[in-house]
């Protein structure tokens, strides 16, 4: 990579945004900045398209997002989905059968029409938007997985999160694929060959960037793919070990600004 980045990708939780799920102003400012330059800051999340908003309402204009840990390519400027890669309904169901088979009392949810609905079954903890109009129980496993899921999302009570990420991916692998970006022992199953990197390639090559131009920012397993394939990948110092291992440089952690401060250094803004 030269000295200035072509596109600037940037996860959201645990990264961008402080542990109160906030924008920090001097963030916002600092993206802002960079965006009139010219310079493409892209949002790269496993948030579904219908989290966005809350992040977006912090900002000063709304961010292109690859969503779904990159099964979705999302405009926000004209709400429009510029790309999916769901799992079929085949594979969905392949992926349930083989986990129903080995992890005793896992329970299912899945993202579908492109990540602004979601369904889950009754054993399905719900620990966000439980009351969102967008969310629906759904009565038998057939109804769950009749549908393309850009996501599927797996639980089984409390787990370690490496080690139940590891034996779901286990479990699935040569159907889909599995990560994780959260501390609850939630896995996030995608389509596969569907990363962040793989929808965040698609995005930089209709704009005509190459990899080794991005600049990629991250702290979780699900961001792994990304920062290894953007010619800079850092971490923030609250990151997950796996991605201090990869990252070829650290920022100080999201609640204090990494991405920002790491950004003003490369763009010279003081």
């Amino acid at each position: 990579m030269g000295e200035t980045p072509r596109l600037i990708a940037t996860d959201i939780d645990g990264t961008l945004i402080r542990d109160d799920h906030t924008v920090s102003p001097h963030t916002a400012d600092v993206l802002a900045r960079i965006s009139a330059r010219g310079t493409p800051v892209v949002l790269v999340t496993g948030r579904p398209v219908r989290w966005l908003k809350m992040v977006y309402d912090q900002l000063a204009e709304p961010l292109p997002a690859v969503c779904a840990n990159g099964a979705v390519v999302y405009d926000p400027f004209e709400d429009e989905v510029l790309r999916a890669d769901p799992l079929a309904p085949q594979h969905l169901a392949e992926v349930a059968r083989r986990l129903r088979a080995e992890v005793p009392g896992i329970a299912f949810a899945v993202e579908i029409l492109d990540s602004r609905e979601m369904r889950h079954e009754k054993l399905y903890p719900l620990r966000w938007d439980a009351d969102h109009e967008a969310i629906r129980l759904v009565e038998t496993p057939e109804e769950l997985l009749s549908v393309p899921a850009v996501k599927l999302l797996v639980r089984a009570g409390e787990q370690d999160p490496d080690a139940f990420a590891a034996l779901v991916g286990a479990v699935v692998a040569g159907v889909a694929e599995a990560t994780h970006s959260s501390s609850s022992g939630l896995v996030e199953i995608s389509a596969a060959g569907v990363t962040k990197a793989a929808g965040l390639d698609w995005y930089c090559d209709r704009l005509g960037v190459a990899a080794a131009d991005v600049l990629a920012f991250g702290d979780m397993p699900n961001d792994v793919p990304m920062l290894t394939w953007a010619g800079r990948g850092v971490a923030v110092a609250n990151a997950h070990r796996a991605v201090l291992e990869i990252a070829d440089e650290v920022t100080t952690a999201n609640s204090e600004d990494g991405v920002a401060a790491y950004l003003e250094k490369v763009f010279g803004l003081s």
